[in-house]
């Protein structure tokens, strides 16, 4: 069997930018995340045959008991089409039922079952477990200015998009011109 060989990585010049992932902000949120909800979702999946999206579901579900697709999507950011997707494997389960919003019969209400909530009960204290190993390295008043932080960047992040989008109108003025993607209609 013969050796194949692998090129060697390319180093960038010394001269050209890079992130600096050492202070990287959005590389460590990412990084994080990504690391925490592959776990979750590894040990929620095995004990109780659910991913992190199903998780992710009934946590909004469990605190509004019923919750439209585009709601769940505007509150944590999941694209709609995952959270119909989801919400039809809940309803497969028996997690949830699907029914029409009152005001706008257009619209599909997820609404938690019985079940549903056994489920969240039984997970959520795998969750407030796995987040109180994730904060240990903090005392109590590090949490509270953490939190506090977060949160302020979370209700920040309309004006990066807003900063983004000048950014690329100023130095990418041909990215506008092409054609987008039409928008999924919202009627769940």
């Amino acid at each position: 069997m013969k050796a194949r060989r692998t090129a060697a990585p390319t180093v960038a010049p010394a001269t050209a930018p890079v992130a600096d992932l050492d202070r990287y902000v959005p590389a460590f949120l990412t990084w994080i995340a990504n690391k925490l909800s592959r776990g979750a979702s590894q040990h929620y999946l095995q004990v109780f045959d659910v991913g992190i999206e199903t998780w992710r579901c009934l946590v909004l579900l469990a605190i509004h008991n019923s919750i439209s697709a585009q709601q769940v999507s505007r509150i944590i950011g999941m694209d709609k089409a995952s959270v119909s997707r989801c919400f039809k494997g809940m309803q497969a389960r028996g997690l949830i039922t699907l029914g029409l919003d009152a005001e706008d019969g257009r619209v599909r209400i997820a609404t938690l079952t019985p079940a549903g909530r056994a489920l969240h009960d039984q997970i959520l204290g795998i969750a407030l477990a796995r987040e109180q190993a994730f904060l240990a390295v903090l005392d109590a008043a590090e949490r509270e200015v953490l939190i506090s932080l977060l949160r302020r960047l979370h209700e920040n992040l309309p004006a990066v998009e807003t900063a983004t989008t000048a950014y690329v109108a100023q130095h990418f003025p041909q990215a506008g011109k092409r054609r987008r993607a039409p928008a999924e209609p919202t009627d769940e």
